[in-house]
């Protein structure tokens, strides 16, 4: 077998794919001195091959090309790179699958096909405004083989109890390869190859196989096979085709500010052969800025091209519905400018090209980089072409209310830092924040200060009233509020403990037993699954017109509207953080007649509560001018509350 230049022309993409009745090579190495296809690796050393038929031909741009006959589907491959500072195996930048080994020195890239059997062609990304999303980690999500970590598939079987949820988009946490034996995700190494922990091997997949054709099978769709669902792009894959099948989109969570830390000799780190670590200068993707790992050399078109590309593979052979982009400030403070911009710019309007409805959303935290944070959802040039950000000032409104009020006195609340934390200034579209109480970060084990929300609400007993009142309120203005909501995983049935990517750690998993043996927490699901179904039948839950009308410091309770601008279908949302029930409490509404109370969330206090404090189910209004509206009505507020009123 030997290289030739046959289907071989400008236009050959990056990386080993199939072709024709072969494969084509392609890789960027342009100081390298010579670069070899290596697929024997039987022996104990790999060495310079004395084959030049393996060699590569280096073409202008610094791309190393060449197409073999013969390769079919599962084919090991490597590059073997001699330069300056040595020669040695490389793995290829964009394999898209590698093989299982512990040691990343002794992964194999996988010549891997695109081809799966979709089920997905009629599902539509859902609209931003439409958008509830739930936040995961594969390894620690759900692990029926513990002490094995969670793999993709292990996520499918949850797939009906987040359809039920009501949740419209699921958000995983980094897929891609990383070189360590746990990990949140955000020390990528390989970009385009799904991280290994994560598949389920050959030997265990039968046991797989009729979950997953059940699921279909409820859908009125054909099965898989197991060759359909063998290795981890595939599994990947079935788990991004039945999410779409049950309604759900997919976003992934993308590392582009920076590789590594966690670097080995056969990584791209110095794919070239100029140098060795820790002296990124010679590095040909990297710099020698650290941030957590390396920062990505924007300055390079190459380099930017390999994370442009990466993105839209995902779009184009998973099917994903958008991306979440990590510390999008950061890629900014300490990439090189202007390339760094000019690089989000560039990543954001390609995407918008390939698929329009793909949710593009950038963590950005304001002070790490000069641009405006609101500068990020303007459209390319002017701005960087994200379509959100998160919400910092709801996230940390809710948390600084709720803790706040776990102390155990009736002082005054700043329920206006809330009110005015609910829409951020800058931001025309309501959809362009994400927002929720809780995220991988703030409840992560090994951060200091991690606490969630039920721990957050009372310190002393997460399953007490304080506790569960509390996270109800906390639930409800993420879920009734502008923006996309967004909760964490667990955070649905009131779960207390941290979570960790070490998924042997047994004390940091879901308690998902606890759904059954603890009726605090399927109260508490319940409360969820109701609040989120109630975004689908009040439009203007999820809708553009919003405006803080209410604020009592003293009396901890706050309202605010919500309508369908030049349509109506008007809400009214009241919320209290205060220990004891109001009653005849005076709040403006929007519009005289009768309002429907649609929800009151102290129904769920050991559902259904039979001492529960409300409105009887609705309400009917004076005409009395309050809160800057031409009518009004006298409430009974239950203690730690939250009323929604429709029309």
């Amino acid at each position: 077998m030997a290289a030739s230049l046959q289907h071989i022309d400008e236009n050959t993409p990056m990386g080993a794919n199939l072709i024709a009745d072969g494969a084509s090579f392609r890789v960027w190495a342009p100081n390298a001195l010579r670069v070899y296809v290596i697929f024997d690796f039987t022996a104990a050393t790999v060495t310079e091959p004395t084959d030049q038929g393996l060699l590569l031909t280096k073409n202008a741009q610094g791309h190393w090309m060449g197409f073999f006959p013969g390769l079919k589907k599962g084919q090991l491959y490597m590059f073997y790179v001699a330069g300056t500072a040595g020669q040695g195996l490389k793995r290829d930048p964009v394999a898209r699958a590698l093989t299982p080994e512990e040691d990343s020195l002794d992964w194999k890239c996988i010549l891997e096909s695109a081809a799966f059997p979709w089920h997905d062609q009629s599902f539509v990304t859902p609209a931003f405004s439409d958008m509830v999303i739930y936040q995961l980690h594969v390894g620690s999500y759900y692990t029926p083989n513990f002490p094995a970590c969670g793999t993709f598939l292990d996520v499918v079987a949850k797939v009906p109890y987040l359809a039920a949820l009501g949740v419209t988009v699921v958000q995983l946490l980094p897929i891609h390869e990383f070189n360590t034996s746990c990990s949140e995700g955000y020390n990528g190494c390989d970009f385009y190859s799904p991280e290994q922990l994560y598949t389920v091997a050959d030997v265990a997949l039968p046991g797989y196989l009729p979950v997953l054709n059940a699921l279909l099978s409820n859908k009125q769709l054909t099965h898989y096979t197991l060759t359909d669902i063998h290795g981890g792009p595939a599994q990947l894959r079935a788990l991004i085709d039945i999410c779409h099948c049950y309604g759900i989109a997919v976003l992934f969570d993308l590392v582009y500010h920076h590789a590594g830390p966690d670097f080995d000799a056969n990584d791209l780190s110095f794919l070239d052969m100029q140098g060795v670590l820790p002296n990124f200068a010679q590095s040909l993707y990297l710099t020698t800025t650290g941030y957590i790992g390396q920062v990505f050399d924007f300055s390079k078109p190459e380099v930017c091209d390999f994370l442009i590309r990466n993105a839209a593979s995902f779009l184009e052979e998973y099917h994903v519905d958008g991306f979440r982009y990590d510390e999008i400030s950061n890629l900014n403070a300490y990439g090189e400018q202007p390339y760094a911009w000019q690089f989000c710019q560039n990543l954001t309007s390609t995407l918008k090209l390939l698929k329009p409805g793909a949710l593009q959303h950038a963590e950005y935290w304001a002070g790490e980089y000069w641009i405006a944070k609101s500068q990020v959802v303007v459209p390319s040039p002017q701005g960087a072409g994200f379509d959100t950000v998160l919400s910092d000032s709801l996230r940390n409104a809710v948390r600084d209310l709720v803790a706040a009020a776990s102390q155990p006195n009736d002082n005054p609340l700043n329920m206006l830092e809330l009110g005015q934390g609910l829409w951020e200034n800058g931001f025309p579209q309501e959809w362009q924040l994400v927002q929720g109480p809780e995220n991988h970060d703030i409840t992560y084990y090994n951060t200091g200060g991690a606490i969630r929300i039920t721990h957050l609400s009372d310190p002393s007993n997460a399953r007490s009233w304080y506790a569960t009142s509390r996270s109800r309120v906390a639930m409800g203005i993420c879920l009734t509020g502008p923006g996309i909501p967004m909760m964490f995983m667990g955070q649905e049935f009131l779960e207390d403990k941290l979570w960790s990517d070490g998924f042997t750690m047994s004390q940091y998993l879901l308690y998902w037993e606890g759904l059954s043996l603890q009726k605090q927490m399927s109260d508490f699901l319940r409360f969820t699954t109701d609040l989120i179904h109630l975004r689908w039948q009040y439009a203007a839950l999820r809708g553009q017109g919003f405006a803080f009308t209410h604020n009592n410091n003293a009396g901890r309770i706050l309202a605010f509207h919500r309508w369908i601008p030049d349509v109506g279908q008007d809400v009214m949302v009241v919320v209290s953080l205060c220990n004891t029930d109001t009653c005849n409490y005076r709040i403006g509404f929007p519009a005289g007649g009768t309002w429907i109370e649609a929800f009151n969330s102290d129904v769920y206090e050991d559902w259904v509560n039979p001492n529960v404090c409300g409105n009887g189910g609705q309400v009917s209004t004076d005409k009395e001018p309050y809160d800057g509206f031409n009518y009004s009505a006298t409430l009974s507020i239950p203690a730690n509350g939250v009323l929604v009123f429709a029309v």
